[in-house]
């Protein structure tokens, strides 16, 4: 759809033709969505599709496939989910520094879709520690330099609409890839092989469209005035900004208390007793909450406030925690927990990127959400552990009682410490 749009054309800028860095053509009333935001989405969606369905098999492959402990399993999703923090930070310097945020993108994209065949041949502990330890480093790699061009592609008024795009369809793909796993599974027993194999082609797939129709190497923006050589120190220095540093502090507190995906849907199947063979589907149900609710939210936090979104949707994931802690065993019970989880995730997700991005100037824009997403991803590294050590120590109930309580209290401390805000400036009519 987009092919004429980077192709033929010299490369945008961000400064010099803002019009056209937008997808919008001056004298014109700006698109809807930037056709660099559509792109993305397009990449993200096929790659979620290969990467979810690694994930929706994965903790019932280790857990009762492998015999893998609660510890066992809250380590190695640790390594999952925060390793990825120990190079985003190089990602964003690499995509300020050199301008080539789309560059600095495939290669994150290209490392993860090369090691997905790999999972076909590893079937001890450290091999697949080992291969997942690098999908997530090609994970850190792609994730600030994609969000950095998804906030230089949307007006700033309407940058919670423009990540809720991208979110919604970067879910459709966590939606289908469980799913496509799910089915798979159906016809073959025992099939996480056939899982890995079809998961291999959809990520190669990813690149592919990454390559011919994400709009190409964009200039790197002039710096502000008096602003000093894009640099690892000063991106670093970012957080000398107090709301940077305070969206930053906030971001780490409560994912040290935030439960890794695959810990809830393993308590949920505790407490409903749902059969292995469904146990894939559970992500789509976060995921289709996701998915419906990403684009209005976003633009709800354009509206009202960014943080008070944010806020709001660690409210509803402390209701989940309460449901699964309570007595209750309706049969509506896994679509509430399930439904209160995708949304909080639509209202935190793009939404705490839109906040970052309006306290980061241009010049330093991946690194500096890099330095949001480091922070929250080595608390969730943190939480993935001690989540996993208190279940095998104290029993699972006991261990989401914990977190529960150290989530209100996160939330009550973010409440007080965050930077605050208010609605989003909106543009004059011309």
């Amino acid at each position: 759809m987009y092919v004429a749009d980077s192709r033929g054309t010299p490369a945008p800028t961000v400064t010099a033709e803002p019009a056209a860095a937008r997808g919008t053509r001056p004298g014109r009333r700006a698109a809807a969505v930037a056709p660099t935001v559509l792109a993305l989405g397009t990449v993200s969606l096929i790659t979620d599709v290969s990467s979810e369905m690694v994930t929706a098999v994965l903790p019932l492959y280790l857990v009762a496939g492998l015999g893998l402990s609660p510890l066992g399993f809250g380590l190695l999703d640790g390594v999952y989910n925060g390793v990825s923090a120990l190079v985003r930070l190089t990602g964003g310097h690499l995509a300020d520094r050199s301008g080539r945020h789309k560059t600095v993108a495939g290669l994150g994209y290209g490392l993860s879709a090369l090691v997905k065949p790999l999972l076909l041949i590893a079937h001890t502990l450290p091999a697949i520690g080992a291969l997942l330890a690098l999908d997530r480093t090609g994970k850190g790699l792609r994730t600030a330099p994609r969000d950095a061009l998804i906030s230089l592609a949307a007006e700033p008024e309407e940058r919670g609409r423009a990540f809720g795009v991208h979110r919604a369809m970067d879910t459709a793909g966590a939606m289908i890839g469980p799913l496509v796993a799910f089915l798979i599974l159906r016809q073959a027993a025992e099939g996480y092989d056939a899982v890995f194999a079809v998961s291999s082609c959809v990520a190669a797939l990813g690149v592919v469209v990454l390559v011919l129709f994400v709009p190409g190497r964009a200039a790197r923006p002039d710096p502000a005035p008096g602003a000093g050589r894009v640099s690892l120190r000063a991106s670093l220095g970012l957080l000398r900004r107090p709301e940077l540093r305070r969206i930053t502090l906030c971001a780490l507190f409560l994912g040290l208390t935030t439960v890794s995906d695959a810990f809830v849907f393993l308590l949920l199947q505790h407490r409903t007793g749902l059969a292995d063979r469904w146990f894939a589907l559970l992500p789509l149900g976060t995921a289709a909450a996701f998915f419906l609710l990403a684009l209005p939210l976003g633009r709800l936090a354009d509206r009202i406030g960014r943080w008070r979104v944010f806020l709001g949707g660690h409210l509803l994931l402390l209701l989940a925690y309460g449901l699964l802690l309570t007595s209750w065993h309706g049969p509506w019970l896994p679509y509430a927990v399930l439904l209160l989880h995708g949304t909080f995730y639509a209202a935190t997700d793009g939404v705490l990127m839109a906040a970052a991005a309006g306290v980061v100037p241009e010049e330093l824009r991946a690194g500096g959400m890099a330095l949001v997403q480091t922070g929250q991803a080595l608390a969730r590294f943190v939480c993935s552990i001690a989540f996993g050590a208190a279940w095998t120590a104290w029993g699972e109930r006991p261990a989401l009682i914990t977190a529960t309580a150290g989530l209100a209290l996160c939330a009550l401390l973010a409440a007080r410490l965050g930077p605050g805000d208010s609605p989003a400036p909106r543009k004059a009519p011309a």
